[in-house]
């Protein structure tokens, strides 16, 4: 069963035209059995390691999306503004298309994001500690210097890039019970249920977020978008002030409810990453794991597929993150 969405809402043709021109540029990445969860929660759970993907996140996705549409509407180089992973993304994709690339990141950028965006021949500015000082700066040199944006989230190609996540996860689990996903800006969660919904309309959108930085939580408690005062988690691709204006739409009418989790539930949520599943992930795409392992048995609708967002963490932040771990 298939559900159209209204016109003024990403389609899932938008999707699947995103997802063929992804094909041989982003990693088809797989669904992997999580047996100690299933075992735990009473079904089949998969997660979906997006840290696997080229430049370690989901982001080359949106980004590639978007990217290539301004190339295509003439642009020559373009500018965005990234707490680490998008601006990666954007990097990357600038260097294989040939054009330039600034990214304007926070003065806390951790030094593996900084450094890889620079490994991709990106230009690093550094700019304040909030979204607002990197788009505010953004917006200045790309006024002077003739770049097209390239924003993180809040843009419909941006959702059709990080929809096609949630188009792999129904094709590779037809049965899906319940998909949970990390919410920062939303792109990829409003991508990912705008899938989910369009083809699976029962099953079951969790979003999931620090509880440092409860941005969507809170919108739905209030029923409107919130922009808090101040953020803080070391899950640095989740804290953003809001989910943008475009997201929040998508969100509110395709997921079902949100949960926040805690600095602590994410650091162990990568340390069981790494030694139960075999995989590296930063605490931001640890972030649904940590919800899933705190759930009883029974409590969530199987088969379910954690998306596990990124993972730009590199020996000394590991290190750093669990080291002092018993």
């Amino acid at each position: 069963m298939t559900v159209a969405a209204p016109t003024d809402f990403v389609s899932l043709e938008s999707i699947r035209a995103a997802a063929a021109d992804l094909v041989g540029v982003a990693v088809r990445t797989p669904l992997l059995p999580a047996d100690a969860l299933s075992e735990q929660l009473g079904t089949p759970v998969f997660v979906k390691p997006e840290s696997l993907q080229r430049v370690g996140a989901f982001k080359l996705r949106g980004a590639w999306t978007l990217v290539r549409r301004l190339v295509r509407e003439g642009a020559t180089g373009v500018i965005t503004y990234s707490s680490g992973n998008h601006g990666q993304a954007v990097a990357y994709v600038a260097k294989r298309l040939g054009i330039r690339a600034v990214i304007v990141m926070p003065e806390t950028v951790p030094d593996a994001k900084r450094r890889g965006v620079e490994r991709l021949g990106g230009e690093v500015e550094i700019a304040g500690r909030t979204s607002a000082d990197r788009y505010n700066r953004a917006k200045e040199i790309a006024e002077r210097d003739g770049l097209a944006m390239a924003p993180p989230f809040d843009h419909e190609a941006i959702i059709a890039g990080q929809g096609t996540v949630g188009l792999e996860i129904v094709e590779d689990c037809p049965d899906l019970g319940t998909v949970c996903v990390p919410v920062g800006g939303g792109g990829l969660s409003s991508g990912v249920a705008t899938a989910v919904k369009a083809l699976r309309p029962s099953a079951e959108v969790v979003t999931v977020e620090p509880d440092g930085a409860p941005k969507f939580f809170t919108s739905r408690q209030r029923g409107e978008r919130v922009v808090l005062e101040k953020t803080g988690s070391i899950a640095d691709g989740l804290i953003t002030l809001s989910v943008g204006a475009i997201n929040y739409r998508h969100l509110v009418r395709f997921t079902d409810r949100s949960a926040v989790v805690s600095d602590a539930a994410m650091t162990e949520a990568v340390r069981y990453a790494v030694d139960r599943l075999k995989l590296v992930v930063e605490p931001s795409g640890a972030a649904t794991l940590a919800w899933l392992l705190a759930q009883q048995t029974g409590s969530v609708r199987g088969p379910v597929v954690a998306v596990l967002s990124g993972g730009n963490i590199e020996w000394e932040g590991l290190v750093r993150l669990l080291g002092g771990a018993a």
